[in-house]
């Protein structure tokens, strides 16, 4: 595993965080939520594409393709 998708998901949690903060203050609730539910999606879809390799990485190991 490589460090660099640990930096990856922490970066998406900051910007997230910081991006939630200010659109609460400005009285944007729904939006912040949604900006919330997008940065989950985006850290969902990085865990997915690793696992995906994993199973790929896997697959040839095994030579089950």
């Amino acid at each position: 595993m490589d460090v660099n998708i640990i930096f990856r998901i922490a970066a998406i949690g900051i910007i997230t965080a910081i991006v939630n903060q200010i659109l609460k203050k400005a009285d944007k609730e729904e939006i912040a939520t949604l900006t919330t539910l997008a940065g989950l999606v985006m850290v969902l879809l990085l865990i997915v594409d690793m696992i995906s390799q994993l199973f790929g990485s896997l697959g040839l190991l095994f030579s089950l393709y």
